[in-house]
């Protein structure tokens, strides 16, 4: 029985180093790939001039679609930096999805809005509508106020009155840079006909100063939990999504800056409204749509269009958000569990979709497990040295490794972070992570699981401050 047992424990051991080395190994893998990814679209943008994309005729016009719901803090500066794009022919939709706080009466101020008669067709269901609004200073932007029904129902109201054939959906906490829309909507330029997503880089305002709806100067707040994030971000973004991107396994465009074919969308039937994870699940739909249409697709990243949005700055705020989006992880590859090692899916059945449901689903368990064993090995006075060294060295180290290359990769495709002391404090961050933040997290998303199985639909309170204090951090 003893020997039973001890087979058992290292078996496990043997598990988690190796789920450690593998995750670790693929994101070092996607960081590689990141690495010829950037570097090649820099030699192409050398080439290419956006003003001169400005004025060709063959760009097409885009809606840009804002749900918004409590934004009152930070919504006119979006809106503002919405206004302010580069682009040919634009107009943005903010769709007020029911707040209980002054959102509307904002938005009625700050851009002298007026009722208007507004004829559109009522393709997608939503709930009802109580006013579409025009603005008397601008004549692009179109508001519209409605019931609540959360992110993906305020979708797809703005998709009915939007009038363009491209949509961006932008989060109504979010700032674009004013080339953004220029600069992601060039694979629908480049392959018009087999581009149907593209999506670029969501980097964090805390710490930086916001005027005008423009971030005026980049700096890192000197609140911990947002300088994690900040790295997480560049990680997610530079290393996960360009590596998958550069294999042609997208399969999320963030739902707060991603820009889509309105067509492909709409014979999807718009966004789930039950889902809380709508941007995930419109991407793997439309693929699996695509798939079954047996039509030829891609959906890009772009790594040097920029959003900037803010992040939550308390444990309490940033559990309620991590636990959603992990709920709406596991709610998306179960509704389409089908397309799992499906080889009719082409690379997003069999590979991507396998990478998310074994690595980002269940790999919180596992990590957390292998946190367990680790401290109960050491709390039992039975420590396996070979295994403790084997374990920080694929935990910690490897870990930390991975993330600075993630800084290296911004330095290399937009170099934000321009002050020596910034590229330190996110080393410092890349080290600290991993000793406190990552393990946060991992229990985190563990503890979805039981929300998905009582069946929460909530999407949680977050507190904002508000981009007028996004450079007053504590």
């Amino acid at each position: 029985m003893i020997h039973l047992l001890a087979a058992l424990d290292s078996g496990v051991d043997t598990l988690i180093l190796a789920y450690f080395l593998l995750i670790n190994t693929f994101y070092f893998l996607f960081n590689i790939l990141s690495l010829a990814g950037i570097l090649r679209y820099r030699r192409l943008v050398a080439f290419v001039r956006f003003g001169e994309i400005f004025r060709m005729p063959i760009v097409k016009p885009v809606s840009v679609i804002v749900p918004a719901f409590d934004e009152g803090c930070g919504i006119i500066e979006s809106v503002r930096s919405l206004l302010s794009l580069r682009y040919p022919v634009f107009e943005v939709v903010v769709v007020n999805d029911g707040s209980t706080d002054d959102t509307l009466e904002r938005l009625i101020e700050a851009f002298d809005l007026k009722p208007a008669k507004f004829v559109f067709r009522k393709s997608l269901p939503t709930k009802p509508l109580r006013g579409i609004y025009r603005s008397a200073l601008h004549p692009k932007l179109v508001v519209v106020d409605k019931a609540n029904g959360r992110k993906a129902d305020a979708m797809n109201a703005g998709l009915n009155v939007s009038r363009y054939p491209l949509f961006c959906a932008v989060d109504g906490d979010s700032v674009l840079e004013k080339d953004a829309l220029l600069k992601v909507v060039r694979p629908f330029l480049e392959d018009p006909e087999r581009t149907i997503g593209a999506g670029g880089i969501i980097r964090l305002s805390n710490g930086c100063e916001v005027s005008g709806g423009q971030v005026v100067r980049v700096g890192l707040p000197r609140n911990w939990i947002a300088r994690f994030q900040i790295l997480e971000y560049l990680r997610a973004f530079l290393g996960g999504r360009m590596g998958m991107a550069m294999m042609r396994s997208t399969l999320i465009v963030s739902g707060a800056f991603g820009i889509f074919r309105k067509d492909i969308a709409m014979a999807c039937g718009g966004y789930r409204a039950e889902s809380v994870a709508e941007d995930m699940d419109l991407c793997v739909r439309m693929q699996k749509h695509m798939h079954e249409k047996k039509k030829p697709f891609r959906i890009q990243f772009i790594p040097d269009p920029i959003c900037w949005t803010e992040a939550p700055e308390k444990l309490k705020v940033l559990a309620r958000q991590r636990k959603r989006w992990h709920r709406g992880l596991i709610q998306t590859l179960v509704t389409y569990r089908r397309m799992l090692f499906n080889p009719r899916y082409g690379i997003a059945g069999m590979f991507a979709l396998p990478f998310y449901a074994l690595f980002e689903m269940a790999g919180p368990f596992i990590e957390v497990l292998g946190y367990a064993v680790f401290l109960t090995h050491i709390a039992f006075g039975q420590v396996d040295y070979p295994f403790a060294v084997a374990f920080f060295f694929v935990a910690i180290f490897y870990g930390t490794f991975v993330s600075l290359i993630a800084i290296l990769l911004e330095e290399l495709s937009s170099h934000r972070y321009p002050r020596l002391g910034d590229i330190l404090i996110l080393a410092l961050a890349g080290v600290g992570e991993n000793l406190f933040y990552r393990q946060y997290l991992a229990v985190v998303r563990a503890k979805a699981y039981l929300d998905y199985l009582k069946g929460k639909t909530e999407w949680g309170a977050m507190e904002k401050r508000g981009f007028a204090r996004a450079g007053r951090t504590s």
